[in-house]
């Protein structure tokens, strides 16, 4: 179990950097100035290759997750309410993962009208969304 808990978490962390870096690319593509091509492909090729390195940790993080919880009964039983906390938010990454996805699409084709600003604070949600699950699998409150 030792070493299917160690791996998933280092997946969960791997995930997390893609989903810390992708929005700060978002950031920069939204400060690209009109009639910088090179600069807007730029960024969206590295844009879309962290998407697809990032949506390919998150397999295993999710996979190893399930095998945690399912398989070695991590966070099942009485007392445990603090595992249903962290499945919601698990499933709010996995949104806010999707959402990163959908902004890239429409970043790339021009129909995104989002700020920079706007994009640095979406870039917090995953900070705050990985404070709340360590603490809650560190913790267990409830």
């Amino acid at each position: 179990m030792l070493w299917v808990k160690a791996f998933h978490i280092v997946f969960v962390a791997s995930w997390f950097a893609g989903l810390f870096y992708l929005p700060r690319i978002f950031v920069n593509l939204a400060m690209v100035a009109p009639g910088s091509v090179a600069e807007r492909d730029r960024l969206l090729l590295m844009a879309r290759k962290l998407l697809r390195f990032t949506t390919l940790l998150s397999l295993p993080a999710l996979a190893l997750g399930v095998w945690l919880w399912m398989g070695y009964g991590i966070g099942r039983g009485p007392g445990n309410g603090w595992m249903h906390a962290k499945l919601a938010v698990v499933l709010l990454v996995i949104g806010y993962h999707h959402a990163c996805s959908v902004l890239l699409r429409k970043l790339a084709d021009g129909t995104c009208r989002k700020s920079h600003v706007w994009f640095r604070w979406f870039n917090e949600a995953p900070v705050l969304l990985l404070l709340v699950a360590v603490v809650l699998v560190v913790v267990k409150p409830f």
